[in-house]
């Protein structure tokens, strides 16, 4: 499936927006880019993504885990990138994956 310039620039800007020392899951990069339900595809245009400028590291699997397998050689830049910024991994895995909630869940807790 081509990504058109326009996908590609909302992705990109929602990553940019990350701030430093934190983090997000590839699905809420998705919804925040108005994509909800399509964290593989800003896995695609991360995996595409020639600009050297954008913050990728800040984009980790739901569960925290960084979505690298150990031998990969950017698993451990991603982990030394994330800590370079305060951000505490363990075993390649950060504690803390925010989910910005919904209206609905701030005004009535989440969903049962």
């Amino acid at each position: 499936m081509p990504t058109d310039n326009e996908t590609m620039r909302r992705i990109h800007a929602v990553i940019r927006a990350i701030p430093r020392g934190d983090v997000a899951g590839y699905g809420e990069v998705a919804r925040r880019a108005g994509m909800p339900g399509r964290a593989r595809l800003v896995a695609r245009v991360l995996s595409l993504s020639e600009d050297r400028t954008l913050p990728w590291f800040r984009v980790l699997r739901s569960d925290g885990r960084i979505a690298f397998p150990p031998a990969h050689p950017l698993f451990d830049e991603q982990s030394q990138r994330l800590r370079g910024e305060g951000v505490d991994v363990v075993a390649g895995r950060v504690g803390h994956v925010h989910r910005a909630i919904s209206l609905d869940e701030a005004l009535w807790g989440p969903r049962a």
